[in-house]
């Protein structure tokens, strides 16, 4: 695997292969979790006996607990050592929360189990995905398409590491002990390498030619991801600081996008093998072989983006999908049988697939050298995030999937008008500009 182009110098260090992999690693046990557990929700509500209502409690509440809880880590975590004892404590309880899911016997039990995982997903991994933003901040766009990629993978191996699980006569319960397994050993692998590189005491790879030496100070704050301090960090700037940094930086554009497009992502893929089950009348196993598909799809998608962002600009690409999502998740929900679905969700995938890297990327690139206040602006959206899952879970108890699911197709849209707003008023601007100092009868007609 190449080393996600990160570039050395007196700032930044390069990597070494293994630093690299452990950090990639963990964005891969992150979404181990989450599509094994897409896949096994047909289990899971038959075993535990859930209605519709509780599966939408389950994506809910720990969602905005979660983002609670986690809240103020990205701010007071840091950089450097601190920042590194977050990530090896935030993956501690990772493992832990990941093993309840898998020794949960009721409702109440799971339910706690997933409010313990989301705080320690958002520690474990995204620090870990800040610390890749700090380290190459002119090519964020990029690298978050190779850190999608790497998710991508897990999230792919976790339907099929269900479906092995059940043919070989397992449960949903052993694919979590399983995965809680994987974590412990993604974990490892990062304290591993960032105690070998505080031994070291050196930096990975060698400085260009072209580059000063590093003096003593600068050698110190040179360190690894996913563990690496700025020496630019500016630190917690105060609360109304905060306020005003957020207001000018356009963040919550980005934060409002983000939230709004992990409708047809996340929350999709949460209740898609539910929405199969119910509506084609598919078996469990055919139904989490066909979230492997999506996500599987999803994967091609990544490694196409990567290639695109290279070449295009990262909101053309976004713009792109946007209207080619908006004919094709109609058609999906329209579609008949499991197989035609199955095609459409797949092209629905591949369109969808630029929307988590580059927003992101745009939310980090909103408040340079600030990652820490990203990853906890992050956390506060999530709050309102929360209420996507909650909202279908109520639809479908009443209405069905299916018609819990239709009000997604605005989604696309309300992404490419936010888009636009800033394009329309800078437009307005310049129109403004241009009668004022052409003067004459446009001129006339504003005063």
């Amino acid at each position: 695997m190449e080393s996600v182009g990160l570039r050395p110098g007196p700032r930044y260090a390069r990597p070494g292969m293994a630093v690299l992999v452990a950090a990639l690693a963990v964005e891969l046990v992150d979404e181990l979790v989450g599509g094994t557990q897409s896949a096994a929700m047909p289990l899971i509500r038959h075993d535990l006996a859930l209605s519709y209502l509780q599966i939408g409690l389950l994506g809910a509440v720990p969602l905005i607990v979660g983002s609670l809880v986690e809240l103020p880590f990205g701010v007071i975590s840091g950089t450097g050592r601190r920042r590194r004892r977050f990530i090896l404590a935030g993956g501690l309880a990772f493992i832990a929360s990941v093993l309840g899911v898998g020794l949960s016997g009721s409702f109440v039990a799971l339910l706690i189990a997933l409010v313990a995982f989301f705080p320690a997903s958002g520690v474990f991994v995204s620090l870990t995905q800040s610390a890749l933003m700090d380290a190459a901040p002119d090519r964020r766009a990029q690298h978050m398409g190779r850190w999608t990629l790497a998710g991508s993978v897990g999230a792919v191996a976790g339907p099929l590491l269900l479906a092995v699980v059940l043919a070989a006569g397992g449960t949903w319960r052993l694919a979590f002990v399983l995965i809680a397994a994987c974590s412990a050993t993604a974990w490892l692998a990062v304290e591993r390498t960032s105690r070998a590189k505080r031994g070291s005491g050196a930096a990975p790879g060698r400085p260009p030619a072209d580059a000063a030496s590093p003096g003593p100070s600068q050698r110190a704050s040179v360190v690894p991801l996913p563990t690496g301090t700025d020496a630019r960090d500016p630190g917690w700037p105060g609360w109304r600081a905060a306020a005003s940094i957020i207001r000018r930086s356009g963040a919550l554009r980005w934060l409002l996008l983000l939230e709004v497009a992990d409708l047809m992502l996340d929350v999709l893929t949460a209740f898609l093998a539910l929405y199969l089950v119910a509506t084609t009348h598919a078996a469990p196993s055919a139904a989490a072989l066909a979230v492997a598909a999506r996500l599987g799809a999803g994967l091609g998608g990544d490694v196409m983006v990567i290639r695109l962002l290279a070449r295009h600009s990262s909101l053309r690409v976004l713009r792109v999908s946007g209207w080619l999502t908006i004919p094709l998740f109609p058609a999906f929900l329209l579609a008949p049988g499991l197989g035609p679905k199955l095609v459409v969700l797949a092209a629905v995938t591949v369109a969808t697939a630029p929307w988590y890297p580059v927003l992101k990327a745009e939310l980090y690139g909103s408040l340079p050298d600030r990652s820490g206040l990203a990853v906890s602006l992050g956390s506060a959206a999530g709050l309102a995030g929360g209420l996507g899952p909650l909202a279908i879970g109520i639809l479908a108890q009443r209405f069905g999937l299916t018609a819990a699911l239709a009000p997604l197709c605005v989604v696309p849209a309300v992404m490419l008008a936010v888009l636009a707003l800033p394009r329309a008023r800078q437009c307005r601007q310049e129109g403004r500009g241009d009668q004022a100092g052409h003067g004459g009868p446009a001129a006339g007609q504003l005063n």
